[in-house]
């Protein structure tokens, strides 16, 4: 069995899909690997690394594709790789699939196709496989070294001659994978950081790192309600909602950073900073969009782009933060995904000295069937 590489085929994409490290697992499993030359070069991954774990190196997607029973990618192929699969193939990757206009060819072309965004996260044997978790962590990261980059002051409190300068006031907006880490990096710059999500689940997670939680008032009825389920399924009233926003427009009227990490899989990012609200922030304060790829948790955000509002707030659409940490996002992601292609082999034999590998797809495997996205020539995708 091979299983194929093809380099991003967007300029905003430095990532790959399968490092030189997972190359060595999967050969040391019964895999043959090849991929397209150049596909690791943005990430630091020269083919010459790929040939010496063990892979063979191919001139275009075309020809990986047409070597290869299992086809790896970051992001969903272009409609011309697309049109190169043959039945019986397997695609693999984060394939945003609630917006994919391609699962009908997919279909047609009788491809089975994973998308590991849909990844059920609740399940222990899934916690090496989520994508989401492994990219957002580090996406939160570098959103502090982005803000603390664009911004015109120090993050920590100095003590000096000529007097004290103040620490940066942050404020998180989303406490998910991203947010969490994002407090975390923003505490050991020496920030002041607070942070508000609609769960109030997440108020111990922010304490624990040090943030401030940004209280709303509950009525008693609605907290048994929030703590009955977590926070997770809880469905907030119109008036819980109406004061929480009076609460953070407070709280960014008076930060000197603001970080947005709301995102939905498959759905526009929630609207989360309105330009009435970026019209009281401070000049020279900086708000990190990481939902401006996904259509903005910020009134104006533009993806890719740094844009100042007329009051001075720098306004930065981070609409791919993994990919600046290409190196790293790609080796998290490499091991997400070789641990999600073990489940999709067995050994067709029980004696050691001979065993080989065949395919096992089994829909009715929690994990496969839940990623599957279409399968036998039909899509499997329930609409949203």
């Amino acid at each position: 069995m091979k299983i194929g590489v093809i380099s991003a085929d967007i300029a905003s994409e430095s990532r790959v899909a399968l490092t030189p490290d997972a190359v060595k697992k999967l050969r040391k499993l019964g895999f043959e690997v090849v991929i397209q030359s150049g596909a690791g070069q943005a990430a630091y991954y020269a083919d010459e690394l790929y040939q010496a774990a063990g892979a063979d190196i191919a001139n275009s997607s075309a020809e990986v594709i047409s070597q290869s029973q299992i086809i790896t990618t970051v992001n969903d192929l272009s409609a011309a790789a697309t049109d190169g699969l043959t039945s019986g193939q397997i695609v693999i990757g984060m394939l945003d699939p609630y917006r994919n206009t391609q699962l009908d060819t997919y279909a047609a072309k009788g491809a089975t196709v994973f998308a590991m965004e849909l990844l059920p996260r609740t399940l222990s044997r899934a916690q090496n496989m989520d994508v989401l978790s492994s990219q957002a962590n580090l996406a939160g990261y570098k959103a502090v070294l982005l803000a603390a980059n664009e911004y015109s002051r120090p993050f920590p409190m100095f003590m000096t001659s000529a007097g004290t300068v103040k620490p940066a006031k942050v404020v998180i907006l989303g406490v998910g994978v991203a947010g969490l880490q994002a407090i975390a990096t923003a505490k050991r710059l020496g920030a002041v950081v607070e942070a508000s999500d609609l769960r109030p689940a997440a108020k111990e997670q922010v304490e624990s790192l040090g943030g401030k939680w940004l209280d709303v008032p509950m009525s008693e009825d609605e907290a048994q309600k929030a703590k009955a389920t977590g926070g997770y399924a809880w469905t907030p009233s119109e008036q819980y909602i109406k004061d929480q926003a009076a609460v953070v427009d407070k709280a960014l009227s008076n930060a000197d950073i603001v970080i947005t990490t709301a995102q939905i899989p498959g759905r526009q990012a929630p609207r989360l900073v309105h330009g009435a609200t970026l019209a009281k922030m401070k000049a020279g304060s900086v708000l990190i969009d990481m939902a401006a790829g996904t259509g903005g948790n910020v009134e104006g955000s533009v993806p890719n782009e740094t844009i100042t509002t007329d009051n001075g707030v720098r306004v930065v659409g981070a609409a791919n933060i993994p990919s600046m940490l290409a190196a790293q996002s790609s080796d998290l992601y490499a091991n997400n995904l070789v641990n999600f292609i073990t489940t999709l082999i067995a050994p067709t034999n029980d004696d050691a000295a001979t065993t080989e590998l065949a395919l096992n797809i089994d829909m009715d495997d929690e994990i496969q069937g839940a990623l599957a996205v279409t399968h036998d020539r039909q899509v499997r995708l329930a609409k949203r």
